[in-house]
């Protein structure tokens, strides 16, 4: 009997914002959705549960309430005693906040480097200038995943004669690891525990001694979105509770920034804002959209459309990559800064706060 009832909506590991449900204040009250044998009798957290379809499978319903951050949601079929149960998170702070977060950065670091004589402030670097422009005008926060070397370059030439700065911009501000390089392409997909380990030291490492602890959050983007499993235990061991991902597949049907997840997992998540393998402790957070593969005309349509999603809506996940930022880049894109801006002033119209994803998806 146990292995006949099935939990449709949620599933366990789901993170549910005020718009899975009706937010009470003190609770979110949502319906659980369950598949079960005909005749069964079902209570869900000691709710009745009613039958609201019987093809192709026969449906069950419970209205049942989330009171803290943590809920577990436990069906009883009371004629064989059978249980199970799944557990879910609601995220309180989680209704209408967006995020923007930077991938493949190590660029503006070089030049800030290379003028630290002349820099009187990070800020003068033109490419952190925007951000620090998006910030004053909108309140954006940002959060900067970062490489370790390119050529002719690495974190450890980092001066820190800006850490105060930094740390006086830590409220909006975040620098965490994201691959030791560029290239190779899809460096983590066959890591070992011990490879990443060693990586994310370097990074971190560097990120404290330049611009301070405060800089540093348990949140982070993997170059190209993909580990093994034991590369993401590695992480997790070394504080990251969750990883940011496209969740998508490719046309042969090959996984794309999905991690180590597996078909069914990578589907869910792709329809969620944020989402929790419970097993691992680790929390997958859904990217909404890239901003240098969308058109700058199509950013204010695709965050409508978005905006209409209940599951995906709560949170918005704005990535944009640094490269395009650059004249000599191959795929420079002049229009870089006023996608930024729309972004930010489209999240500002529809009433959107800023926010970072610690904020909002870990227990407080």
């Amino acid at each position: 009997m146990i292995n006949e009832i099935q939990f449709i909506s949620p599933v366990d590991g789901d993170m549910l914002t005020g718009f899975d449900g009706v937010d009470k204040g003190q609770s979110l009250e949502i319906k659980v959705k369950l598949f079960a044998p005909p005749e069964s009798i079902l209570k869900v957290n000691g709710v009745i549960a009613k039958v609201t379809a019987k093809e192709p499978k026969v449906t069950y319903e419970a209205t049942v309430n989330l009171d803290g951050y943590r809920n577990v949601i436990e069906v009883l079929e009371e004629k064989s005693g059978c249980k199970k149960n799944i557990v879910v998170y609601r995220l309180k702070n989680a209704n209408r906040k967006y995020r923007l977060s930077l991938d493949d950065n190590i660029w503006f670091l070089q030049d800030i480097a290379r003028n630290s004589k002349n820099y009187k402030s990070i800020f003068e670097n033109p490419y952190l200038k925007i951000y620090k422009d998006a910030h004053e005008m909108y309140g954006t926060k940002v959060h900067i995943n970062l490489f370790y070397q390119t050529e002719g370059f690495n974190l450890s030439q980092m001066p820190d004669k800006y850490k105060n700065e930094w740390k006086d911009n830590a409220d909006w501000l975040k620098l965490t690891f994201h691959s030791k390089q560029e290239f190779p392409d899809k460096p983590y997909m066959n890591a070992t525990y011990d490879e990443i380990k060693r990586d994310y030291e370097l990074i971190t490492e560097e990120i404290i001694r330049f611009a301070g602890e405060e800089l540093l959050s348990p949140i982070t983007t993997v170059h190209w979105g993909e580990t093994t499993l034991e590369a993401a235990r590695a992480l997790r061991t070394m504080g990251m509770q969750g990883l940011v991902g496209y969740f998508e597949f490719i046309k042969n049907s090959k996984p794309m920034v999905s991690y180590y997840l597996d078909r069914e997992q990578i589907e869910h998540a792709n329809k969620r804002d944020a989402w929790k393998d419970n097993k691992e402790d680790i929390i997958f957070i859904k990217h909404d959209i890239v901003l240098d593969k969308t058109a700058l005309d199509d950013i204010y349509p695709f965050l409508n459309e978005l905006k209409e999603d209940p599951h995906r809506s709560g949170i918005i996940e704005m990535l944009i990559h640094e490269q395009y930022f650059y004249p000599h880049y191959r795929a420079y894109q002049p229009e870089y800064r006023d996608k930024i801006l729309t972004a930010a002033r489209w999240a500002a119209e529809n009433e959107y706060e800023p926010a970072f994803w610690s904020d909002i998806v870990l227990e407080k």
